[in-house]
């Protein structure tokens, strides 16, 4: 995804990210993991359609979203920019905001079912999605190169729209009792019976280590030029094959149907005019049939038909 230049693709793309951690979630199977699964698919839900609906106004002002395109947005959209901002950090897992209260969930979960393994790899993961969202579309898109686009901010009805997502982000994060409310299992964090808490010194200071050493490394990459530059490339994906070799497919196999039929036709075709030049030849007026034949001839010919009757009434 650190290659895309379709914005809008790269939210796609991060979805596999999301879904990933529910999925975890289900498979590690505590109550607590459970709870963390159905909390994260509803903020899910909330941020993840905020971020798509600041890319539409972007797209909707510009008429693109291809970071190589874009940069310095924020001087002419600073709303979206800001509904934005609010987004990434949700789905970045940053203090505050509702994906902290639901993806630490998740995280704990892992940690207290002792599979270091695993629990490293959803660190990982927050790494990538820090990576691809505050990274590649945020910054690609109202920061990094200035492209000298001024357009005018999102229309009001797409403000609203973005504002009140991002404000269901923003009270999640602080007043998460009444989504926990809705979770399947009394929220604790072990069989202990201890309640859940949120805000604890080990679940802050492990999601700002994620969010700002991440953040820390891009800006030496960036600064230094290692990392990859904006490039108007297309990245060719599993989707290729439907959208492009299967129509390729289905039009060869149709183009070869198409050169048969057409022979077959023009074979059949042929062998009707010969068929109609032969009974032409043969039963016209003119023709062999239509010639007037003499007594002897006919009397013969009547002869042969009754021997031949003859022999087959008697076989």
């Amino acid at each position: 995804f650190f290659l895309e230049n379709d914005l809008r693709k790269v939210l796609a793309y991060s979805l596999n990210n999301q879904l990933g951690f529910m999925v975890v979630g289900v498979g590690i199977g505590t109550q607590l993991a459970l709870n963390g699964t159905a909390s994260h698919a509803f903020a899910h839900i909330i941020y993840k359609g905020l971020l798509f609906m600041t890319m539409g106004a972007v797209l909707f002002r510009t008429g693109t979203v291809k970071a190589s395109e874009l940069g310095g947005m924020y001087k002419s959209m600073p709303l979206t920019c800001l509904f934005c901002l609010i987004g990434a950090l949700s789905i970045s897992g940053f203090p505050i905001f509702s994906g902290f209260v639901t993806k630490s969930m998740t995280l704990a979960a892992a940690f207290d079912t002792y599979q270091a393994w695993l629990f490293v790899g959803l660190l990982v993961a927050s790494i990538g999605v820090v990576e691809h969202t505050v990274i590649n579309v945020l910054f690609s898109a109202f920061f990094a190169h200035d492209a000298g686009r001024r357009v005018k901010e999102a229309p009001m009805n797409m403000l609203i729209a973005m504002g009140i997502a991002a404000l269901l982000c923003i009270l999640i994060g602080i007043y998460p009792e009444p989504l926990y409310a809705l979770l399947p299992f009394e929220i604790q964090a072990d069989a202990s019976g201890a309640v859940w808490q949120n805000y604890t010194a080990s679940h802050i200071i492990t999601s700002l280590q994620l969010v700002l050493f991440t953040i820390l490394g891009f800006a030496v990459l960036y600064r230094n030029g290692w990392y990859p530059p904006e490039l108007n490339v297309l990245i060719l994906d599993a989707d290729v094959i439907y959208r492009k070799v299967l129509p390729a497919g289905v039009w060869w196999i149709g183009r070869m149907g198409r050169k048969s039929i057409e022979g077959v036709r023009a074979k059949t075709l042929g062998a009707i005019n010969v068929s109609i030049e032969w009974i032409r030849e043969h039963h016209s007026p003119g023709g062999v049939m239509g010639d007037s034949w003499s007594i002897g001839t006919t009397a013969l010919w009547a002869a042969v038909l009754l021997g031949i009757y003859l022999m087959m009434a008697y076989l």
